[in-house]
Parts: C-alpha cells; sequence; structure tokens
C-alpha cells in the first residue's frame, strides 16, 4: 500500500467518523429540552434542582457548534483527498475505463491540512461532551444540586474518557505529523 493509499484511507477514516458525530448532533437537536416531560427531576420537592433556560440555551449552542466544527473538518479531509486522488482515462481494448491514479501531492500542505481537520475534530467532541453535559442537568438536575448523585455518576465517566480519547487522539495525529 503506497503512502499515498494510507494518506486516503485516513481522510476517508476522519470523515467517517465525523459524520457519525453528526447523526448524534442532529439527533441532539431534534430533542426539545424545554419540554417537562424530558425531566426526571420532580420541580415540587427538588426545585434548587431544576435546570434553568440557560442550560437549555446552551445544550442547542453546543450542539450547533459541534456540528460546525464537524463539518469543517470533514469539509477539510474531503478538500485533501480529491486533490490527493486523480482521475484520468485508461485506454484497454478500444474501451474507456476510468481509473483513479494517486497523485504527489505537497507534503506540508497535506499535513497542515490534517491538522486543521483535527483541530476541527477535536473541538466538535468537546462541544458536543459539553452538551451532553447539559442533557444531563437537564435530565437528572442541576450539578451542584444535593440530589445530583446519578448526574455525577454520569458526567464524571464522560469528562474523564472524553478528554483521555482526544488527548490520544491528538498525540497521534502530532506523530504523525512529524513523520
Amino acid at each position: 500500500m503506497s503512502a499515498t493509499s494510507i494518506h486516503i484511507t485516513a481522510l476517508d477514516g476522519i470523515v467517517n467518523v465525523n459524520s457519525l458525530f453528526t447523526l448524534a448532533v442532529f439527533i441532539g437537536l431534534a430533542w426539545n429540552p424545554t419540554d417537562p416531560n424530558n425531566s426526571l427531576i420532580d420541580p415540587v420537592q427538588q426545585p434548587e434542582c431544576s435546570p434553568s433556560p440557560k442550560i437549555a440555551e446552551n445544550l442547542v449552542a453546543f450542539h450547533v457548534y459541534s456540528f460546525a466544527c464537524f463539518l469543517f473538518s470533514s469539509l477539510v479531509a474531503l478538500g485533501l483527498k480529491q486533490v490527493t486522488r486523480l482521475a484520468r482515462g485508461a485506454h484497454f481494448e478500444n474501451r474507456i475505463f476510468w481509473a483513479f491514479d494517486l497523485a504527489h501531492v505537497n507534503k506540508t500542505a497535506l499535513r497542515v491540512g490534517y491538522v486543521v481537520s483535527a483541530v476541527g475534530s477535536v473541538c466538535g467532541s468537546v462541544f458536543l461532551m459539553l452538551a451532553l453535559v447539559n442533557v444531563v442537568q437537564i435530565k437528572l438536575g442541576v450539578l451542584g444540586c444535593g440530589g445530583s448523585k446519578h448526574g455525577y455518576g454520569a458526567v464524571v465517566p464522560l469528562v474523564l474518557l472524553v478528554p483521555s480519547g482526544l488527548l490520544i487522539y491528538v498525540c497521534f495525529v502530532f506523530y504523525a505529523f512529524t513523520r
């Protein structure tokens, strides 16, 4: 497998992962956070745990920011992929077949494109994580409320695992950038 094929495969991976996250963002945007039936807390018994309208606003805003970042990252990756592949005609026995030939590209431009796409994916993941924290606060009560043990149980693994995964991702991108 040539180096250019590896780059195209990596770009396909970025686009595929971003597509899954974009789907998650759309599902999140389809949910109505202000519907009183969406919360698992009783505002009569625990009024201090009820989320404010600002939390619902942040939820929608973080979903939109996340969508914008994932779309940006995917468009950069698709642009790099298009630059990397060149179409040319191949003639066999008076028939024309379209084949894809792999091109030589500027490695510096490719590396910068990878970093820009990775930054978009990382930012989109952070905003999606923040949106999920707001979902937990709407469903289980505001963090910091006395009755939100389940909220912390949901948020702590999210806030530990997502940044850990992003750190590993950034390390691999940095490693690939320097090679």
